[in-house]
């Protein structure tokens, strides 16, 4: 091996710093745009959520500490377990259905090879295009009592119900908030769920249909263990986006009737900007405790639902 000589060490030596400075640099303007904006527009807002949560302020006026205060309020409040209740609901509901009806549609849609698969899947895909904003708007229309397009369709079978708002009765109000966020939310998970099948060797399926298995029992036993992975992923998103969102019930209701469709987004949002309560404080505690149950939520459904990989 060549021997370096002398006046050769301290230039590799210099060549070698200049390479970790090089490497150092790169990492610092790879990662600081990143990491700087989580830590201003994440972690900081989150750390300043957790100490507004101990004043009694406005926004306006001078803070006044309270300590835990507003935590001891927040449990007393009949509000916020009412709010909690229908976010139980929707958690349960919302992700159920979704992800049924998407392991169902892209089930279909990978085993059948329909011509217009591509179509359909645009068509699936295309209330993810829209904001919440429109989503909304459009089911507003849909469940408006006097030309709203669900009692048309209902008058067209033979039920005539009248000019019946379905989101101004406290018996339905709750109830009709859960097929706009479905009908959001399927299309997004059909795409992801046949990205997955279509990776599933087709041999698994001929040989099971060679064994006698109907299309149902190829799905539960071969499909879904294996992108079950993929299904629990999934299944997490939409339980915390189910108990942490509130857009549409914001619009379609505003927590109405009677706060039979209030959530502790939506709770939490007005009594900091809402026309009545400007309560930064409370609000901030309302949202600590939304915290806290996002947390519980997202261990339970790691607790329930596998995430053992089936390898073939």
């Amino acid at each position: 091996m060549k021997q370096l000589t002398r006046s050769a060490i301290p230039e590799r030596e210099g060549w070698l710093r200049r390479k970790q400075t090089q490497k150092w640099i790169f990492l610092l303007f790879a990662i600081t745009p990143a990491f700087g904006g989580y830590l201003l527009f994440t972690l900081y807002p989150n750390l300043m959520s957790a100490y507004y949560s101990l004043l009694n302020w406005n926004g306006i006026s001078d803070p006044v500490f309270v300590g835990f205060q507003n935590y001891v309020t927040l449990f007393q409040d009949k509000y916020v377990w009412r709010a909690l209740f229908h976010n139980l609901i929707y958690m349960f509901f919302v992700p159920a259905f979704v992800i049924l009806i998407s392991l169902l549609l892209a089930y279909i849609l990978t085993n059948k090879n329909y011509k217009g698969t591509p179509f359909y899947k645009v068509i699936f895909f295309f209330p993810n295009v829209l904001s919440s904003v429109v989503v909304a708007l459009l089911w507003a229309f849909i469940y408006d009592g006097s030309f709203g397009l669900l009692n048309s369709m209902l008058r067209l079978v033979g039920i005539n119900i009248g000019e019946y708002y379905w989101l101004g009765e406290i018996k339905t109000a709750l109830w009709a908030i859960i097929p706009p966020y479905v009908w959001a939310g399927v299309g997004f998970y059909v795409i992801i769920f046949m990205n997955a099948m279509v990776t599933i060797p087709k041999s698994l399926y001929e040989s099971a249909i060679l064994e006698g298995a109907t299309p149902m029992t190829r799905l539960v036993k071969i499909t879904i263990p294996l992108i079950m992975p993929i299904v629990r992923v999934g299944a997490l998103f939409l339980v915390l986006g189910s108990l942490k969102g509130f857009e549409h019930v914001l619009i379609l209701t505003n927590g109405g009737p009677a706060g039979s469709t209030d959530v502790i987004g939506l709770y939490m949002f007005n009594l900091a900007f809402g026309a009545e309560y400007h309560n930064y404080g409370y609000a901030s505690a309302v949202g600590m405790f939304l915290f806290v149950v996002l947390v519980i939520a997202k261990l339970i459904t790691d607790k329930y639902i596998t995430s053992q990989t089936v390898e073939y």
